[in-house]
Order: structure tokens, then C-alpha cells, then sequence
């Protein structure tokens, strides 16, 4: 088994572990695994001594490795990447349409197999991909389906048989977890609603909260503008303002907004649709520094071909720089629409990828 000679087999090495982010072309097999990759494969890096530089797959190929399944290097470029994404896409549907089957949703390894990869390639592919486990996806499901259900008006017990709950006591967990309240309240839909304004990096922002977290982050031009805008999203609410009650959090988001990790934990009350929620989740699990495109968002929660519905979803975000909408872009990268302007996108995006660097 020998290399080609004509590669620079240092700067191979240097391009595949990273040290270098330009380097010649090629191909490596790995001696333990007895496969053949291309720069960039998921698998984990192998030791140096272990590792076969080729010019070209044939070579490779004549040397008696195998193409990798992960990567698949005899396959045209982003073949795997395609072929991930719809192993995920598919998996998603999996769960969201048991769920509104009212059956429980598929164990890891029936998911697993159904996308034809073990459990544990599957488990980390999938986490990679939507930022949560499959486990955790199902229950951000169940929770949205159930918050929209009682938000709509629905009856406290159909409105957990719908979301697929089996048991009240998981039910009332989940509800306070996505918002702070028990169904009942929710169900009520009065509430308390305090709201004060506060000078970011970002100028004028208006912070609104219930008794469970931040319900609104509103940023303008126009304390009245934003104040009317407040009444209009939460038409049933007490709204009463109160700087003094509020000032722990406008001093913690104007700290989040000139640096992504400051502020600490933020409570927060979303109230939206179930498909809204589950939008707004995935932003949630994109690293700061990093986007996604609208079309990765709507595979991520199980909706492909939605990337206009995530679009609204982004839009309808009632929670500025908290629930990140800003780090959606188009397909091709462009920053597009933004509620608070794109000069103001473009400058979260830019705080944030000196924060991630």
C-alpha cells in the first residue's frame, strides 16, 4: 500500500487536520478502517500513521480501500451533505407525524433504521443538523402543539390528549417550561404585562415581561410606535409600564446586546402557534457566530419546503436578539427581510461572529 509521490504529503496533513485551510487536492484512506475520504468527511480524524494520501480516487480505489459511507467520495460533491439532510428531513416527519397521530413517537433505533444508519451515527448526525437530540425534538413537538392548543382556546384535557400527552402531570411540566404558566392560565389568556424602554447598541428597545419571563423585545425609533405595537400583539393583556420593576432586565439585554454571552440566563414567555414555536426553538439552538438558511430551519423542525412559512414565523418573532431570528439568511447568504431593519441585523451578525471567533 503506498502513496503518490507527487503529493506534498505535509501539506495534505496540514489541510486535513485543520492546521491549514488551503492545500493541494486529494484523497485519504485510513488504514484501520480500510475506507477512502474526502477532505471535509464528518468521520473523526484519524493518526497521522494510520493515514494514505492519494492524488485521486482510482488510485485510491487500486489500493484496496472502499469508498466512505459518510462522505462518499465516488458520489458527486455534497451528495453526502444532500443525503444527510434528507435522512434528518425524513426522521422529523417521522416524529411530528406520529405525534399528530396521537401514537408515540419512534424510538431512536426505529428511526435509525428507518434512514438505514446505526442508532448512534443517527443520534449525531441528527443533533448536528437541528442542534437538539431526536428525543428532545419530540418533546419541543408535543410542547408547541400543546401551548398553541391552549393559546387557541382548546379545553385543558383535549388539548393535552391532542398534543399527545398521556400523562397531566408531564403535560403541566411542559407548559411551564415553554412559558412560565400552567394550562389553565394559559388557556385564560389574561395576564399582566409590564413594559419599559432602554438605550442599546442597538438604540431605542422596549422590553415587556410577564411574571414568567420576557414576553417582547421591541426595537425602534418611536416609544409610542413600539408601545402601540405592544398593545396590538397582546390585545388581551393587562399592560402597565414600570421601569422600576424591569430595570434587573433592561440592564441584563443591554448587556446581551453588546455581547451575545453576557446578561445570564433570560426567562422568557413565548406565546405563539405551534409551528411559531418550533421555529422559534431552532433559532434558539444556533451557536452564536454562526446562520442558517430559512430552507435549513424548515428541515430542522420537520417541514421541508417551508422556507416561506419560517420566513413569517422569523417575522412574527416577538422576542428581538433573545429568540435570534436575525441569524436566518436567504439561501444564497443575503441578510433579505428583518423586522428591526438590516442595518440592525447586519450589526447582531457582526457582534456576534467577533463574540464566536
Amino acid at each position: 500500500m503506498t502513496a503518490r509521490t507527487d503529493l506534498d504529503l505535509d501539506a495534505c496533513w496540514s489541510r486535513l487536520s485543520g492546521a491549514a485551510q488551503d492545500g493541494p487536492d486529494f484523497y485519504y484512506g485510513v488504514a484501520t478502517t480500510g475506507v477512502i475520504c474526502r477532505p471535509g468527511c464528518p468521520s473523526r480524524l484519524p493518526r497521522r500513521e494510520n493515514v494514505r494520501f492519494f492524488a485521486d480516487l482510482a488510485s485510491g480505489l487500486a489500493a484496496g480501500f472502499r469508498p466512505c459511507k459518510r462522505c462518499c467520495p465516488d458520489q458527486p460533491a455534497g451528495a453526502a451533505a444532500q443525503r444527510a439532510q434528507g435522512a434528518v428531513e425524513k426522521a422529523c416527519i417521522l416524529i411530528r407525524d406520529a405525534l399528530e397521530a396521537g401514537e408515540a413517537a419512534p424510538t431512536l433505533n426505529a428511526l435509525a433504521e428507518s434512514v438505514h444508519l446505526s442508532p448512534f451515527h443517527f443520534q449525531r448526525l441528527f443533533k448536528r443538523l437541528t442542534g437538539v437530540s431526536p428525543r428532545d425534538y419530540a418533546a419541543g413537538c408535543k410542547q408547541g402543539r400543546l401551548v398553541a392548543a391552549l393559546a387557541k382556546g382548546d379545553d385543558v384535557a383535549g388539548a393535552l390528549y391532542e398534543a399527545g400527552f398521556g400523562a397531566v402531570s408531564d403535560a403541566y411540566r411542559a407548559v411551564k417550561q415553554a412559558t412560565g404558566t400552567t394550562p389553565a392560565k394559559l388557556k385564560a389568556g389574561d395576564f399582566d404585562l409590564w413594559w419599559a424602554t432602554v438605550d442599546t447598541v442597538f438604540g431605542l428597545t422596549l422590553v415587556a415581561a410577564t411574571a414568567q419571563g420576557i414576553a417582547a423585545l421591541f426595537m425602534g425609533e418611536d416609544e409610542a410606535m413600539l408601545a402601540a405595537d405592544l398593545v396590538h400583539r397582546f390585545p388581551r393583556a393587562r399592560i402597565a409600564r414600570d421601569q422600576a420593576r424591569l430595570a434587573p432586565l433592561l440592564d441584563a439585554v443591554r448587556a446581551r446586546a453588546a455581547e451575545p454571552r453576557a446578561g445570564g440566563a433570560l426567562a422568557l414567555d413565548l406565546r405563539g402557534t405551534a409551528f411559531e414555536i418550533s421555529v422559534w426553538q431552532a433559532l434558539r439552538a444556533i451557536p452564536v457566530g454562526e446562520t442558517r438558511t430559512y430552507g435549513a430551519l424548515a428541515a430542522a423542525i420537520g417541514k421541508p419546503g417551508a422556507a416561506r412559512a419560517v420566513g413569517r414565523a422569523c417575522g412574527a418573532n416577538p422576542v428581538s436578539i433573545l429568540v435570534p431570528c436575525h441569524r436566518a439568511v436567504g439561501a444564497d447568504g443575503s441578510l433579505t427581510g428583518y423586522r428591526w431593519g438590516t442595518a440592525r441585523k447586519r450589526k447582531l451578525l457582526e457582534i456576534e461572529r467577533e463574540a464566536g471567533a
